[in-house]
């Protein structure tokens, strides 16, 4: 068999004759449909408050409760795939995820009056799907792929969450704005029934051994990282002060890292039958790229939350000319991310992902320097382009640099530690930036509407100050009708004082945003560092620690395919 490339792909188990890249198609559908959904609903939030009388908190958690499960489970994931085989937990995976987008769909028809509980909890039982599946997509590859060919089909796989990124967005607004809010979970449906038929003939049944699930570790994981996870995401909701009884935002985090030190302590004294084997991280390679994957997510997440605002608040926007304005870095990153894992196949992957993390760096920093509320936004065009080139560069490479060293055994561990940190990450970057932001905010735009505020009547400078002032230290300020002119003043006036109100919150905002992209260019520069001081050479058969178990041919079901 051979690759895209024209060199000989022998896979590591036996197919039945067919390639190794034959077993691609389903993982990339599910990983595809599990990418879409993280950003797909974010577009959809205005539609979504009105369609369930639901207020801005309820409807957040529609995005949150997914999350939650998403990222707290991917560790026992991993885990269950070892023990009874990646294929039987991706299909399970695949199934639970279909049928829940097609609940959260139907949601909206439960009951005499629509309510959004019900939309919340079935997308918490979405994410337990989505959990499911991630580990297992990584895992295979691993298994399957022999490592000089793994970097292209990790480059398909990194590819995979470029593409998504853009479709995410373009398709939620085609379809609120065309069939309604209910077909941005529907569309799952028919790609989640092709992936089933496909993982039915194409994935193998990959050998597993038998032991016993770690409880007390699944429990320690998913309390801990859920509160830690839930008092970031929820912070900001909360003011990060007082969430109920005797729990604040903060003593919540501290308990949850707190469950967390308990958690490693119990894997310690497990030793290999722990949910998350600790000698993964005596490989420098894999401790290294946990880092790296959450310092990646964290500034995905980080700067696109301003961004978004910039560009519908301030810029005035629609969701769609907004999410192609962004297209631009998904593109390249799709286009970029194939032949970067390529790459990482013949020259040390650590410098393909240093480079990444420097485009990325470099493409923030020029956003920050770009953000004009009077420039035309095309000028944001280049920078999200060097941005797609970064992300590129850093997904495929970064993954295969994480499971390269893992064996038989711990492939499933070791790919769900490593989405597990990845989601954090992005979980702790929304909770960083928004702090950031409405901290700043509550700065800049003073600042700026004391500067504007010199070109209105004497008499009235100090009010549109004051109004000003009361209104910022908020996303919601970053648009103008949060200043009403007082009652009384002339129109001539008022339209002075709302065309002041316009450029103080612009140029606030945009001020602000830049201030908070410093933040995501410095976790970029460890990013960077990190990537450095991993290992060029290539692991041995069991990097991790212990004697490699060789891998068994084994077959798959016969299928379509054949």
């Amino acid at each position: 068999m051979t690759s895209d490339s024209g060199r000989t792909v022998t896979p590591l188990v036996d197919l039945h004759g067919r390639s190794a890249w034959s077993v691609l198609p389903p993982l990339i559908l599910g990983f595809f449909m599990i990418m879409v959904d993280t950003t797909i609903v974010n577009i959809a939030i205005p539609t979504l408050t009105e369609a369930f009388s639901a207020s801005l908190v309820e409807v957040g958690w529609v995005n949150s409760a997914y999350l939650l499960t998403y990222a707290t489970l991917m560790l026992l994931s991993g885990r269950l795939g070892d023990r009874y085989g990646q294929k039987a937990i991706f299909v399970a995976g695949l199934v639970v995820f279909t049928v829940f987008s097609f609940l959260c769909g139907f949601s909206g028809e439960l009951g005499s009056t629509p309510e959004i509980r019900w939309l919340i909890a079935f997308r918490a039982l979405q994410g337990v799907g989505a959990a499911l599946m991630t580990p297992q997509t990584m895992s295979m590859i691993t298994r399957v792929f022999p490592p000089q060919q793994r970097g292209a089909a990790m480059g398909l796989w990194g590819a995979t969450a470029g593409v998504a990124t853009i479709a995410g967005p373009l398709l939620g607004g085609v379809l609120v704005e065309t069939v309604g809010w209910e077909w941005i979970f529907y569309v799952n449906i028919p790609v989640g029934v092709v992936a089933l038929w496909l993982a039915g003939g194409r994935l193998p049944h990959l050998a597993h051994r038998e032991s016993t699930i770690d409880v007390l570790g699944v429990v320690l994981s998913v309390l801990g990282v859920g509160l830690v996870v839930f008092g970031l995401q929820e912070g900001s909701t909360y003011d990060w002060g007082h969430l109920w009884g005797p729990f604040t935002v903060w003593n919540t985090v501290g308990l949850g890292l707190a469950v967390v030190a308990a958690f490693v302590w119990w894997q310690h004294r497990r030793g290999d039958e722990a949910l998350l084997p600790l000698r993964l991280f005596r490989h420098r390679n894999f401790s290294l790229a946990n880092v790296d994957g959450m310092a990646v997510s964290f500034a995905m997440i980080a700067i696109f939350f301003p961004l978004t605002i910039f560009l519908q608040s301030v810029l005035g926007l629609t969701p769609i000319q907004a999410a192609l304005v962004m297209a631009p870095g998904s593109l390249v990153s799709g286009v970029v991310a194939p032949f970067a894992g390529r790459l990482s196949d013949r020259v040390p992957g650590k410098w393909v992902v240093a480079a990444g993390f420097a485009a990325i760096g470099g493409a923030v920093a020029w956003l920050a320097l770009t953000l004009d509320p009077d420039g035309p936004p095309w000028q944001l065009l280049a920078p999200m382009a060097l941005f797609g080139v970064g992300t590129g560069l850093t997904f495929s490479p970064l993954s295969n640099l994480a499971t390269s060293g893992l064996d038989a055994r711990t492939a499933g561990a070791g790919a769900g530690a490593f989405n597990t940190t990845r989601q954090v990450g992005g979980v702790i970057g929304s909770a960083a930036v928004v702090a950031l932001l409405s901290s700043r905010l509550g700065v800049t735009i003073p600042a700026a509407a004391q500067d504007v505020a010199q070109r209105l009547p004497e008499q009235y400078r100090q009010t549109f100050v004051d109004g000003i002032t009361a209104a910022a230290g908020s996303a919601d300020s970053a648009s103008a009708g949060s200043f009403q002119p007082p009652d009384g003043m002339p129109d001539a006036v008022a339209a002075q004082v709302a065309a002041a109100a316009q450029e103080a919150v612009g140029r606030g905002f945009a001020d602000a945003a830049a201030q908070s992209l410093v933040m995501v260019v410095v976790v970029l520069v460890v990013g960077v560092v990190c990537a450095a001081l991993m290992s060029s050479g290539r692991p041995p058969a069991d990097a991790a620690g212990g004697p490699a178990d060789p891998e068994p041919a084994v077959a798959a079901d016969p299928g379509p395919g054949r």
